[in-house]
């Protein structure tokens, strides 16, 4: 395979045939765990560029391809360089690890595109066009290192990068203690490096401030790769836990448990249900809200404001923003559904 590494001038050549940027999320790393679609992008490619990891986990789909190995903080590097080879008319293959999308390559090449001027083709628009993108997902570090510890991604997530290279450290601290505080299960990503180890340590520290410390927490290394490597923990010592950037810590909300070595955040079924035989628990409804859903909610907010509680008591009480329940409080209370009226039901 031919390879590169040399840096290269924007080039203004046109071609007679566009070139192609497809930017190819290679999921965890495992062919079998690639799409269809990412194996195709990449045999259609001329030439690949990527991260020198993510180039040696496809390596066996590279003969005969124009490589293009790039350091870990060549970011930009590798756009430029994938804008510079489409324009020459060539197919390029911009490999991410994961899905191209999330924390991936796809950003920073929207961002050099858009300053080189390239505009996304519009339908009926018959200006040619001198590159052609396209985005071609693949599971994100969240979904494969969740499929290894159970499911703990049942109920609302979100994901976090740790990596205060290119995000200053208050608003990475506010997004954690954000979704500390609302009880979302969180995916760290980025979680610690050689240079940075602190990082980690307050992440910890914010989580304990509103969870409790037996929190499952997971650490997966290298998912579905040659050197994986899990280790169920705890909140109170996840620092304790073996961790690098090729690990993704995902802490669990207040209702994940562990149970036979498998991490499961639940739905809420029980809310609603018997677990044991299935039946719906009294005053509630297949299909529909729960009786402390958003209808019930306001019922007994309306009540509570009626029997003279303040807004700024509502507020405190739910933890919400003054303004919020004060616009709530200003719309009319409309009046429930009927039990006997027909309506869409969702899944639960």
């Amino acid at each position: 395979m031919a390879e590169t590494h040399g840096s290269y001038s924007m080039s203004n050549e046109r071609m007679t045939q566009p070139g192609k940027i497809m930017l190819v999320g290679i999921g965890p790393g495992s062919v079998e765990h690639m799409t269809q679609r990412a194996r195709e992008a990449i045999a259609e490619a001329d030439t690949v560029i990527g991260y020198v990891t993510y180039i040696k986990l496809v390596a066996d789909l590279l003969e005969g391809k124009e490589i293009i190995r790039k350091s870990m903080t060549e970011e930009l590097d590798r756009a430029v360089e994938a804008l510079e080879r489409a324009r020459q008319g060539k197919k390029v293959a911009l490999i991410s690890s994961g899905d191209a999308g999330v924390y991936g390559m796809a950003g920073p090449t929207f961002e050099v595109l858009f300053q080189a001027g390239w505009k996304p083709p519009r339908e009926g628009d018959g200006a040619p066009q001198d590159v052609e993108l396209e985005v071609v997902p693949g599971a994100s570090a969240l979904n494969s290192c969740a499929a290894r510890v159970g499911a703990p991604l049942t109920h609302d997530f979100c994901a976090i990068s740790l990596s205060d290279l290119l995000t200053p450290w208050p608003t990475i601290a506010k997004r954690l203690n954000a979704a500390a505080q609302a009880d979302f299960v969180v995916a760290l990503y980025n979680p610690k490096s050689g240079r940075r180890t602190r990082q980690i340590v307050e992440a910890q520290r914010l989580f304990l401030c509103h969870r409790d410390p037996n929190t499952p927490v997971a650490i997966v290394k290298s998912a579905y790769r040659r050197r994986e490597r899990i280790e169920m923990t705890t909140l109170a010592h996840m620092v304790d836990a073996d961790i690098g950037m090729l690990s993704t810590v995902i802490i669990g909300n207040s209702n994940t448990f562990v149970q036979h070595g498998l991490m499961v955040t639940p739905r809420g079924y029980a809310n609603k249900y018997d677990l044991q035989d299935g039946q719906a628990h009294t005053g509630e409804r297949p299909g529909r809200s729960l009786s402390t859903g958003l209808n019930g909610w306001l019922d007994n907010l309306f009540a509570d404001h009626d029997a003279g509680d303040s807004v700024e008591l509502l507020a405190q009480r739910f933890g919400l923003p003054a303004g919020y329940i004060h616009q709530v409080l200003q719309e009319p209370l409309e009046v429930s559904a009927s039990p006997h009226e027909t309506e869409a039901a969702d899944e639960a």
